[in-house]
C-alpha cells in the first residue's frame, strides 16, 4: 500500500483534495462541489478519493473557509489559511516562484514571494466582478460550455473593450456590444481582458509584479484569461497541471512537515465519511457580547466549539 499526505481545501464554491506522496509528487487529487453543504462534501471527498486510490493516510492538513470546521470533522495535523496553503503550493510546484495570481469561485487574491517567503498579498472577496462564478453565469447566458470559453477568446481578431469594473455593467456592457454586432469571439475576449484588468487594478494594485508568475484556482483552466494576463504583464504565465487544487497541494506538504515534528497523525480515518454531524447554537448570555456559540456534533457527541469573544466555551 502506498503512503502519503492529504490535504483538503473547502470553499464557498468547490471542495478540493489532494493526495501527495513523500517526494510531494501528486498521487490523486478530486474537485467536488460543496454546493452551500460542506460537511456533506468533506464526508463524499473522502468517500471518492478512497474509491480512488489504496493509500495510508501519513497526515492531513486543511484549509479554506471552512478549514476549521474541516479541521474538527478529519482530525486535521495543521490547520492554514489560504494564503500560506497556495504560497507553499506553488513555491513546490515552481521554483523560485515570486507571484502567484489565483481567481476562485467566489474570491481572487495574490501573493507576493520573495525567496520563498510571502511579503505581500491582497484578497477581493466584496465583488464577484472577474471570478469563476461570474464567467460560470456569463457562459450560461450565453449558452456556452465554460469548457469552450478560453479557446473561443483565443479565436478573437479584434476583441472588443468592455467595462469590467463591476460584473452588473460588465454584462450590460456585453449585451450592448452583441445588439451593435460584433462576434461571440470579440466579445468573449474582450470579456477576458476586462476582467484582468479588473484584477490588476483592485487586486493587484501597488504590488510589484516579477517572473515567475504562477495562475492558479480553478479560473486558471480559461485559456483566454491566461493569454490576457501574458498581454498585460508582458512575461510567461505559467498554469500547473493542478491549478484547480493547489490550495489542497499546500495543505498536503504542511501536513508532511508537520507530521515529521510530532511523529503521528491526528487523521481520524475515511470512516468519518460515514459518522453524522450536524451543528447547533445558541447565544451566550453571560456579558453584554452576547456571542453566537456554535457546536459541531458528531453523533451525539460535541466534538467542537467556536464564537466566542473569550475562554469560557473553549473545553469540550
Amino acid at each position: 500500500m502506498k503512503a502519503g499526505y492529504m490535504g483538503i481545501d473547502v470553499g464557498s464554491v468547490s471542495t478540493n483534495i489532494a493526495i501527495i506522496d513523500e517526494d510531494r509528487n501528486v498521487l490523486e487529487s478530486l474537485y467536488i462541489r460543496t454546493n452551500g453543504q460542506p460537511i456533506r462534501a468533506i464526508q463524499e471527498g473522502l468517500m471518492r478519493i478512497q474509491q480512488l486510490i489504496d493509500v495510508e493516510i501519513l497526515g492531513v492538513g486543511t484549509t479554506g473557509s471552512a478549514r476549521n470546521l474541516a479541521g474538527v470533522i478529519v482530525g486535521a495535523d495543521v490547520i492554514k489559511n489560504e494564503i500560506t496553503a497556495h504560497a507553499v503550493a506553488a513555491s513546490t510546484v515552481v521554483e523560485g516562484v515570486q507571484t502567484v495570481l489565483e481567481i476562485g469561485g467566489q474570491d481572487s487574491k495574490i501573493i507576493i514571494l520573495r525567496d520563498g517567503v510571502v511579503i505581500d498579498f491582497a484578497m477581493n472577496t466584496v465583488c464577484a466582478a472577474g471570478t469563476g462564478s461570474f464567467l460560470d453565469q456569463q457562459a450560461s447566458r450565453l449558452n456556452i460550455p465554460i469548457e469552450e470559453f478560453g479557446s473561443l477568446a483565443l479565436g478573437a481578431d479584434n476583441p472588443v473593450r468592455i467595462a469590467g469594473r463591476c460584473s452588473v455593467f460588465a454584462e450590460s456592457d456585453m449585451i450592448h456590444k452583441q445588439q451593435l454586432g460584433h462576434n461571440l469571439e470579440d466579445i468573449i475576449a474582450g470579456l477576458c481582458q476586462a476582467l484582468v484588468r479588473n484584477y490588476l487594478n483592485n487586486v493587484g494594485k501597488g504590488k510589484e509584479i516579477l517572473g515567475p508568475v504562477v495562475f492558479q484556482g480553478g479560473v486558471a483552466a480559461n485559456q483566454g484569461i491566461k493569454a490576457a494576463f501574458e498581454e498585460e504583464l508582458e512575461v510567461e504565465v505559467i498554469v500547473p497541471e493542478y491549478h484547480n487544487v493547489m490550495g489542497a497541494i499546500g495543505c498536503a506538504v504542511l501536513a508532511q512537515d508537520a507530521v515529521k515534528k510530532k511523529k503521528n497523525t491526528e487523521f481520524k480515518g475515511f470512516d468519518t465519511s460515514s459518522f453524522n454531524y450536524h451543528v447547533s447554537s445558541f447565544e451566550c448570555e453571560s456579558c453584554p457580547n452576547h456571542c453566537e456559540i456554535i457546536n459541531i456534533h458528531q453523533e451525539d457527541e460535541i466534538i467542537a466549539r467556536w464564537g466566542s469573544k473569550c475562554p469560557k466555551w473553549e473545553a469540550v
